[in-house]
């Protein structure tokens, strides 16, 4: 593991896992709302979110899957590694208050590329809320040597 760039692609291997955990407050939810533009009263007012099927306010599935985010980014493969897809199915409502636990897992990596798939879960309790695949890219020692070679 590199500690400026989190995991290499060459450090991963399948099956290797990580957790983020976060718990979705009322000012993440104002904030979202505010940085998104998705002011949609199902997340921002509790009176008409009272007569929906969820029966109070419910968290942005956005905001929620930028838990993801923070396990890639933070935790596996961690700094460096950036996004370029994410599948994801919304399965349950995430409310205020609620900690949401999202878990990568290596699902393959491709070291010609330093991309690798992850499998994404975020849960709430035993709850899952959202599951998918990402597909990054990660820092690589081999570039590192290439992109230090040719600079001597």
């Amino acid at each position: 593991m590199n500690e400026q760039c989190g995991h290499d692609i060459e450090d991963l291997r399948v099956g290797m896992s990580a957790s983020f955990a976060k718990t979705i407050t009322e000012a993440d939810i104002v904030l979202f709302a505010g940085v998104s533009g998705d002011n949609n009263a199902v997340h921002t007012n509790e009176a008409f979110a009272k007569t929906t099927l969820f029966g109070g306010r419910i968290a942005h599935g956005f905001l929620t899957a930028s838990v993801i985010s923070a396990a890639v980014a933070n935790r596996l493969p961690g700094p460096g590694t950036v996004y370029l897809g994410q599948q994801m199915r919304f399965r349950a409502p995430v409310k205020p208050g609620d900690t949401v636990q999202a878990t990568v897992t290596v699902k393959s990596v491709d070291l010609a590329k330093a991309r690798a798939v992850l499998d994404t879960v975020c849960r709430v309790g035993d709850l899952v809320v959202i599951d998918g695949e990402a597909t990054v890219m990660t820092t690589s020692q081999a570039r590192r040597a290439t992109a230090a070679a040719s600079a001597h």
